[in-house]
């Protein structure tokens, strides 16, 4: 704390701030907290000191989305996550800093081309048909098959990995659950269980790298107060986008941040 500068904290309230906003609006746009804390802050330590504001930030999710998630879908991801945790910590333990950021964010950026050209494609084919209004995928684009589950096991695994190195797990399940064809409410939703569970079940991994101590949670600790103002925001926001702008904000904010890790590899 005694050697963050003002101009420095301020950045990191303004960063917290979106924390709070990604969880309960345009989720993906943590991203760019992320890149924030990273450049006010040692890399890996930042990852340390972030972690409990996004639990903070996933708790005023569910408390607003709850009823809205598709636990198939979870339940689907779950044991490809571990496994992207359990990678990701080993990759963390060995890795420098100019490695993760690079990493993760040449992977962002790589989803994101793909996500938008697949989209662009499935708009040119699609026939005029009314958008169901169900929080629940589209069957079409959810699917039950082998291709379905190799996607999910191929987005939770990555989910899994970006979460543990440098908490950006949002956008690889942004694009995950936009591919999946979500509606805003049940994308919200079901993003508020995954990230409040799979984020809780980082806690003891982080300690154990020393990630997390007396004095990041004393930052923390202060920072939280800008968490819940901007789920605030978030939340009163979210009802005023419609689902076009919403899909596109996401994958906006997907690319901004994958942009910002690699610049700062």
């Amino acid at each position: 704390m005694d050697t963050i500068t003002p101009g420095a904290f301020a950045l990191l309230a303004a960063a917290a701030l979106l924390v709070g906003f990604s969880k309960t609006s345009v989720s993906g746009a943590n991203t760019i907290s992320l890149a924030v804390f990273a450049a006010v802050l040692p890399a890996k330590e930042s990852t340390g000191v972030l972690l409990p504001l996004l639990i903070v930030g996933d708790v005023c999710a569910v408390l607003v989305y709850r009823r809205h998630a598709h636990w198939p879908t979870l339940w689907r991801l779950f044991p490809a996550v571990a496994a992207g945790v359990l990678v990701g910590t080993a990759f963390l333990a060995l890795a420098d800093d100019g490695a993760v950021r690079t990493s993760i964010g040449a992977i962002l950026l790589a989803m994101s081309a793909m996500v938008y050209w697949r989209r662009r494609k499935a708009s040119r084919a699609a026939s005029a048909q009314a958008v169901p209004a169900s929080d629940a995928p589209r069957a079409d684009a959810a699917g039950a098959g082998r291709a379905a589950r190799l996607k999910a096991r191929t987005y939770g695994v990555l989910g899994g990995f970006t979460t543990m190195v440098a908490n950006a797990g949002g956008p690889v399940m942004s694009l995950y659950l936009l591919s999946a064809g979500f509606r805003k409410l049940g994308f919200l939703g079901t993003s508020a269980w995954f990230f409040l569970i799979v984020n809780t079940s980082k806690v003891p991994f982080s300690v154990g790298l020393g990630l997390i101590d007396g004095p990041s949670l004393l930052l923390d600790a202060v920072l939280v107060l800008f968490v819940v103002p901007g789920a605030l925001v978030g939340r009163a926001l979210a009802h005023r986008v419609n689902q076009v702008l919403f899909d596109r904000l996401v994958l906006a904010a997907t690319v901004v941040g994958g942009a910002q890790l690699l610049l700062l590899g």
